[in-house]
């Protein structure tokens, strides 16, 4: 079936049948995972989906339908059914598909579909997730069990027409596997993950390396126990700075920002880290797990810089929201097809800088090298964080005995300022948020 082809149709009903504008979203897409534990095949699912979203505007009222039934008379409905909730809502002026102006020109995303992926054997899963437990377990003694070893891959397709001249079509691929292993140590249990998510094949982590990295990360944390409370350098892996930088990105959300519910709202232009600090989506991103040519909107995305070498440079936007915000979308709006678009991020990261990880932690004397925070993060519209750490102390340098137990606390805007060093090993580990180690000059660490 020609998928673009039918978005095309649709549109055409829906405009037939008194839209002023209308727009079709359709996403087909198939995966399967397998998970193990004790060397036995816990599960192993397969799954496929395909469904159409239909967005129309009649005399300035919306209304959206989706179904995934596509026979004729099912898509004839579902058609209808948007059209119908249209006429019955309340007008908004600002309801409306992007235009010409904001459609413009795809960028170059490079391949994002690999054949490896998509014709991987059911048996590649099975195996890559045994081979990690075993990895695993031959690492150290000390690994009594697994939570719980995973695999699998996605293979997703997006089309999308509108009346007003957006139509494409696009497929990706996805391959991850998830290891969680369990320590114990003299009554003291501790758990580890370490997980790798690509669009390649080739680029994934070898099954072996995933087990092995995720057994040390739960041994290395037998015989934690609290520090006493105290201000000290902080020092976040990449996995715990990602979740850092997807808390700036809740705040760069546009539609927080027109609403005055984000902490950085009134400080776009200015200056809120030092030079070395550059916050980007990029939705071009090569080989991105986000990376497509245009957006839930057709519009299509690009690289954004959030922040610029330590200047808050602008916020994220879907179409209405820039409509409502005076400003211009930046291809960032998000969804699925049983939903309407609102504003996500693409390949969000910290750009890389120059020290590696080793020489961030040598240079603290005393401090807190954190591999694992609990809770929600910071708050994005008061900037607060308060969270549970696990962790290494370091002590002259050097990573010494492991912390848990203790709480790490700051504030987003002081946290931004006090990021005296970003490491040279950018990662996206466990999706398309991305970051290097960071240094805080200083965070308090309550513990004891």
């Amino acid at each position: 079936m020609n998928y673009e082809q039918l978005a095309k149709k649709i549109v055409q009903r829906a405009v037939k049948k008194g839209a002023k504008q209308a727009e079709a979203y359709l996403e087909v897409g198939r995966q399967s995972s397998v998970r193990v534990r004790e060397g036995q095949i816990e599960d192993l699912t397969e799954a496929t989906s395909k469904g159409v979203g239909v967005r129309v505007i009649v005399k300035d009222r919306l209304g959206f339908a989706y179904t995934s039934d596509f026979t004729t008379a099912g898509l004839e409905r579902v058609v209808d059914l948007a059209v119908q909730l249209a006429e019955a809502a309340a007008p908004n002026k600002l309801n409306g598909l992007p235009g010409a102006k904001d459609l413009g020109k795809r960028g170059d995303t490079g391949v994002l579909f690999d054949p490896k992926v998509a014709n991987l054997p059911g048996d590649w899963k099975i195996n890559a997730a045994l081979e990690a437990e075993r990895a695993g377990r031959a690492q150290d003694a000390r690994v009594a069990t697994f939570d719980s070893v995973s695999a699998g891959d996605f293979v997703a397709e997006v089309y999308l027409a509108s009346s007003e001249g957006a139509s494409g079509g696009y497929s990706g691929t996805y391959v991850y596997l998830v290891a969680v292993p369990v320590a114990s140590q003299d009554g003291q249990l501790q758990t580890g993950y370490w997980l790798d998510y690509k669009r390649f094949l080739d680029d994934l982590e070898s099954p072996e390396s995933i087990g092995r990295e995720a057994t040390k990360r739960a041994v290395r944390m037998l015989g934690a126990k609290p520090v006493k409370t105290q201000q000290v350098p902080v020092v976040f892996d990449p996995l715990v700075a990602a979740s850092f930088v997807g808390n700036l990105s809740q705040a760069a959300n546009g539609n927080a920002v027109y609403q005055q519910s984000s902490v950085l709202a009134p400080h776009v232009g200015k200056r809120l880290a030092g030079k070395h600090v550059s916050l980007v989506d990029d939705g071009l991103l090569p080989r991105g797990l986000a990376t497509a040519p245009f957006d839930g909107e057709g519009v299509p995305t690009r690289r954004t810089p959030i922040i610029d070498q330590g200047v808050l440079s602008g916020f994220l936007y879907d179409a209405f929201t820039a409509r409502k915000a005076k400003a211009r979308t930046t291809g960032n709006a998000s969804r699925g097809y049983s939903a309407l678009p609102g504003i996500g991020t693409t390949n969000l990261y910290l750009e890389k800088g120059t020290k590696t990880p080793e020489e961030l932690i040598r240079e603290v004397p005393q401090g807190l090298y954190v591999t694992a925070l609990l809770g929600h993060g910071a708050d994005p519209v008061s900037g607060d964080m308060s969270c549970g750490a696990n962790g290494l102390w370091i002590e002259n340098g050097e990573l010494t005995h492991p912390v848990q137990e203790v709480t790490v606390a700051g504030h987003l805007l002081q946290m931004l300022k006090d990021v005296d060093a970003v490491g040279s090993d950018l990662q996206f580990r466990g999706g398309s948020v991305g970051a290097p180690t960071v240094r805080f000059r200083q965070l308090t660490v309550s513990g004891a």
